[in-house]
């Protein structure tokens, strides 16, 4: 009760006090990119082709998703003052874009597994790389099956990620990145902030599978804040949602973030550490208490003339409660950064 209400006065909510000792056996922490390691609120940074054909475009579609690239484009649509177009059966295909019809052609907007195949010009694939190499995320934009042009997107990661990054890591915590952004991107944003292994290019419906394979090493923890991170959080060990995540995300996590602070990760590892800590003491002094004092209270040292009366020896138990009561609340003073 110490613990978890501690932990609510930093910014750490627990759903229940199982999840104290849980996270102190967890070995291997999982986050997603977007929105958990960086800020998620990407800008657009290039367009290429025709940039009032293929923003103007891309901007029409976006209007209608949730995705947080889409209120990037859609921001520099409107700064560039395009007028949007109406899109005609949209759909947002789940790690890969969008796509709907509008003027009676058939637009998509995504990554290269939105393509399906369609014939990429080695002067967009070199821009493609390029791109990527600067840690940028790059959406392809295809009218009628042909590839119109690419818009590149950029976030940064958060502020405090990097000393979070370092912090779990002198824990002992393996730290690994699960996104489904592409591999270069997310490898560059890992080595930015540390993060030691990246597994990329993974749909949300992949993610808790990909948790189960981690899991056959140790415990894991997920911290996630989308829709698409809820059934990872379901599944590991732990799931942490960034308090301002989606309610799915919150609904489906242990332990949530008020914040959205990264180092709210690194606190409840401390906090639980230092309860579980705190509840081996009390079991360790209550069991010497125990073993010393029931033997004289039952009188098995009597006749060497070491005997406790009644009276004393319920005033001792009492004391024994009142003592381990005083050692759980002074946890309300114990140092944590």
């Amino acid at each position: 009760m110490v613990g978890t209400g501690r932990s609510a006065k930093m910014g750490v909510l627990l759903k229940n006090g199982m999840v104290l000792q849980e996270i102190q056996k967890v070995q291997t922490l999982v986050f997603d990119k977007t929105g958990t390691l960086t800020e998620g609120k990407p800008v657009v940074t290039d367009i290429i082709g025709d940039e009032v054909e293929v923003l103007g475009l891309a901007a029409s579609l976006e209007e209608a998703s949730q995705h947080p690239l889409a209120e990037a484009v859609v921001k520099r649509a409107s700064e560039a003052g395009l007028e949007l177009q109406t899109v005609e059966n949209f759909q947002a295909l789940h790690g890969k874009g969008v796509s709907g019809q509008i003027n009676g052609k058939q637009v998509l907007l995504g990554n290269a597994k939105m393509l399906d195949g369609m014939d990429i010009s080695s002067s967009y694939q070199d821009k493609l790389e390029e791109l990527e190499k600067e840690a940028k995320t790059v959406v392809f934009l295809a009218v009628d099956n042909e590839i119109k042009g690419l818009l590149a997107l950029q976030d940064i990661p958060k502020e405090n990620a990097k000393l979070a990054i370092s912090q779990l890591k002198k824990r002992g915590l393996k730290t690994v990145m699960l996104t489904g952004d592409n591999a270069g991107v997310a490898r560059a944003i890992a080595d930015q902030i540390g993060i030691e292994e990246v597994i990329a290019g993974v749909l949300p419906e992949e993610k808790a599978n990909e948790i189960h394979k981690l899991q056959a090493a140790g415990k894991v923890a997920f911290v996630g804040d989308g829709i698409n991170d809820a059934p990872a959080l379901s599944v590991a060990d732990v799931g942490i949602a960034m308090g301002a995540g989606t309610d799915i995300a919150i609904e489906s996590a242990d332990l949530v973030l008020t914040t959205n602070n990264l180092l709210g990760v690194v606190r409840a590892f401390d906090i639980s550490k230092k309860t579980f800590n705190r509840i081996l003491l009390n079991l360790f002094w209550a069991f010497i208490y125990n073993v010393v004092g029931i033997p004289i209270a039952a009188g098995v040292f009597s006749g060497v003339g070491l005997a406790l009366n009644p009276e004393l020896a319920g005033l001792a138990m009492a004391f024994s409660s009142v003592s381990v009561l005083t050692s759980s609340l002074l946890l309300n003073f114990s140092k944590i950064d």
